[in-house]
């Protein structure tokens, strides 16, 4: 027999709903907990020096809703985050449940201590209120300790000084003009043309354009000088087959395919999971028709196989330091940046491994049969990831027939004078210019093509003729099979261990 459970007598307690929050709580509390999600993926890929993304990407990334409000939570939470930490282990309140969530704590606790404190909604919000007063007192001892009067002689012993450089903004031609984006910007900004680099825009400093239009249906992309003017070396023609190597997030990548006006194919190659989603999206917010994606590892690419083979030119951005866009990235808030901090044992060693891998790409690159311009560049300002790359491969580039060139000779900064023909070498100054990039352009002597079907080491022995410009379909995420090969070749072709990243 069924059983019916009696129903219980209302209470008026009972009957008492939990009140709706309004909009602004509402607000507060999803920005808190969004901004705890970035600032977790900035202090575990900081601890590991392996970051996914700079904090301004994981921050504009599409999965963030309130952009402006996260972003401020997250900056002024990292500029406090030395004071926040001193505090909590003076406080003692935090159990391990809470331990568990730090980061939304440093976010509250910031909020509680240095913030507005409005709109407290939320389990942990309402657990640190409670300890307020805990937390001022052990604020106050901090101060007591350090021999200071005020907060902000606190954060003045923390804290790097912002640097302050102008907005650029690169005009996406394949969507717009020159003309109309200055026309559009105009309109709110002064806004003058680069006079370096082509399709690039100079805007005041701290110019917010994230929600502007322009840039919210890619017309524009934000993006620096020195990074722009790494596609720009490399110059492709329209109609040419062009492999960026390690191409998240992209905006290389979408700078690449405007440059070859939509025309011809442009292979990006990314390893990192994580990243190649935001290659994709920049792909698609760029609008090109002619990049197709391939989550694989650029080292394991056959330079023989028929995808890669008519690859005329290569942009290697490999994974470096970082060193020269520690202001742009706001890496000077994150805690291995902390003033006093020297150079270490690690840094050394990982600066050591990243140069071997840098060495071990750019052997590879040299070795696709058909490639007439390589450009080498990274955002450090390290000479082992820099001039020693380029300097230990220059015999081999020799002996495949490349020589170093001279990208945008009107620039005044070359390369270290530690290697002949460093006065080819591009740099830029992260105090002079803003921003610390390194660009080597290697172009192959007319006639000195490989051919596929030799090595790489004797591949300089033998001369061929250069193979007649193909116009590629433009359908995205299409590899257009040559007739003459059967299922057999597909099979082998698709077992490799990438694969296509589907755009549409």
């Amino acid at each position: 027999m069924a059983r019916f459970k009696a129903k219980q007598p209302s209470s008026g307690a009972a009957e008492k709903k939990k009140p709706r929050m309004s909009n602004a709580e509402r607000s507060a509390y999803f920005s808190r907990r969004e901004a705890a999600k970035v600032l977790r993926s900035v202090l575990q890929g900081d601890a590991h020096r392996r970051a996914v993304a700079s904090i301004k990407s994981l921050v504009y990334s599409p999965s963030i809703k309130n952009k402006k409000a996260t972003f401020a939570l997250v900056c002024q939470t990292l500029k406090h985050l030395p004071i926040i930490k001193d505090v909590l282990e003076g406080a003692n309140i935090l159990n391990s449940r809470w331990k568990r969530q730090v980061e939304l704590v440093y976010i509250i606790t910031y909020d509680i201590l240095f913030g507005q404190e409005i709109s407290f909604v939320g389990e942990a919000e309402k657990f640190l209120l409670q300890r307020k007063v805990s937390l001022q007192s052990a604020l106050a001892r901090l101060l007591v300790r350090k021999k200071m009067k005020r907060i902000e002689d606190l954060l003045d012993h923390y804290q790097t000084p912002d640097v302050s450089k102008p907005r650029y903004v690169r005009v996406n031609t394949l969507k717009l003009d020159v003309d109309s984006a200055l026309i559009e910007l105009r309109k709110q900004y002064m806004v003058e043309k680069d006079d370096l680099v082509p399709d690039l825009l100079k805007l005041p400093p701290k110019c917010d354009l994230h929600d502007h239009p322009l840039v919210m249906n890619g017309s524009v992309f934000m993006q620096g000088k020195a990074s722009s003017m790494v596609a720009a070396a490399l110059d492709p023609e329209p109609g040419w087959e062009v492999l960026d190597a390690c191409a998240a997030p992209g905006n290389k990548t979408v700078h690449l395919a405007a440059l070859m006006r939509g025309k011809g194919k442009v292979i990006a190659c990314e390893l990192n999971k994580e990243r190649i989603k935001r290659l994709a999206d920049t792909v698609r917010l760029s609008g090109a028709c002619n990049i197709e994606v391939f989550h694989s590892d650029f080292l394991s690419l056959d330079p023989k196989d028929p995808p890669y083979s008519k690859v005329r030119a290569i942009l290697l951005d490999p994974s470096c330091s970082g060193s020269g866009t520690v202001a742009e990235r706001l890496d000077h808030l994150l805690p291995s940046h902390a003033a006093g901090q020297s150079a270490n044992v690690d840094e050394t060693e990982r600066l050591t491994k990243l140069a071997a891998f840098q060495k071990k790409a750019l052997t590879h690159a040299l070795c696709f049969p058909q490639v007439e311009r390589i450009v080498y560049s990274t955002c450090s300002i390290h000479q082992i990831e820099n001039e020693d790359v380029v300097k230990s491969i220059l015999p081999l580039a020799a002996s495949h027939g490349f020589r170093l060139a001279t990208p945008f000779p009107q620039w005044h900064r070359r390369g270290l004078p530690v290697l002949e023909g460093f006065e080819h070498l591009l740099r830029t100054d992260p105090g002079e210019d803003k921003e610390g990039f390194f660009i080597a352009l290697f172009i192959r002597e007319e006639g000195s093509v490989i051919h596929p079907s030799l090595s790489p080491d004797s591949s300089h022995l033998s001369l061929v003729e250069r193979t007649k410009k193909k116009n590629l379909s433009k359908k995205e995420a299409r590899i257009i099979m040559p007739t003459l090969f059967g299922g057999m070749f597909k099979m082998f072709l698709y077992s490799k261990p990438s694969f296509r990243v589907n755009l549409k």
